[in-house]
C-alpha cells in the first residue's frame, strides 16, 4: 500500500500516518491527503470532508481593477504590491494578476470569518496573455506559492518562494494549507483583461464554531 501524508484542517495540523488510521474524518473535520515523500507539495491529492463540516464556497473571483492608469490586462496589476503598476524583472502579467486575485480571495475569506489556512479546494481558470499561444501556468504557480503551500511538511517552517526571476524570499502569507486544485485554460474569461479567475472552498475549523 502506498504511504500517505494527511493534514487535518480542523483542527489544523500536519501528521503522517496510514490511510486507515485517519479515515473517515470525524464530525466537522476535513483531511487533506498529500503526496507521500514530498516535504513541500503544492497541492493535495484530495480532501475528505467529515459529517457536519461547515463549508464556505466562493464565487469565481478575478483581479480587481487597481491600476487605473492602464488598460486591458495591465489594469489588473495590484499597485499596492507593484507601485505604479511596474512589474519587477521576470514577473509576468499572469503572475501579477494571480497575486491580485489571491489578495481579493483573502479579503473575501476574512469577511466570512475565515483565513487562507481554511481553504480546502481551489478551481483556477487561466486565459493566455495577449500574443501568447497558451496560459502562463508557471507564473500562476509562483503567485499561488506566495499564499499557499509554502511551509515544510516535516518542520512547519516557512519556505522561501520566488517572485518573477528574483531570488526566493519570504512568502507574502505563510500558509501550510495545500488545497486540492485544478487549473484549466479558458478561451475567454468573463471580464475583458482578466487572465485569472479563481474559486475556493473553505472549511470552518471546529474550534471556531
Amino acid at each position: 500500500m502506498v504511504g500517505l501524508t494527511v493534514a487535518l484542517v480542523a483542527p489544523t495540523a500536519a501528521v503522517a500516518g496510514s490511510k486507515w488510521s485517519q479515515f473517515p474524518p470525524r464530525g466537522g473535520e476535513t483531511i487533506s491527503v498529500l503526496p507521500a515523500g514530498q516535504d513541500n507539495p503544492s497541492i493535495a491529492n484530495g480532501v475528505a470532508i467529515g459529517p457536519e463540516a461547515a463549508i464556505y464556497k466562493t464565487s469565481g473571483l478575478g483581479p480587481s481593477r487597481l491600476n487605473t492608469g492602464a488598460s486591458g490586462e495591465l489594469a489588473y496589476i495590484d499597485t499596492e504590491v507593484f507601485p505604479g503598476g511596474q512589474l519587477p524583472p521576470g514577473v509576468t502579467i499572469t503572475e501579477a494578476q494571480g497575486i491580485n486575485v489571491l489578495r481579493r480571495i483573502g479579503e473575501n475569506l476574512e469577511a466570512a470569518g475565515l483565513t487562507y489556512e481554511d481553504v480546502i479546494t481551489m478551481r483556477v481558470f487561466l486565459q493566455n496573455p495577449a500574443g501568447e499561444a497558451k496560459m502562463d501556468f508557471a507564473g500562476w504557480n509562483r503567485a499561488y506559492r506566495q499564499f499557499f503551500a509554502n511551509t515544510s511538511v516535516s518542520t512547519g517552517e516557512a519556505i522561501p518562494v520566488p517572485i518573477g526571476t528574483a531570488a526566493p524570499a519570504a512568502p507574502m502569507v505563510v500558509n501550510p494549507a495545500r488545497p486540492s486544485r485544478f487549473a484549466l485554460e479558458i478561451e475567454n474569461l468573463p471580464v475583458d483583461g482578466w487572465l485569472v479567475e479563481v474559486e475556493v472552498d473553505a472549511a470552518y475549523p471546529v474550534k471556531r464554531r
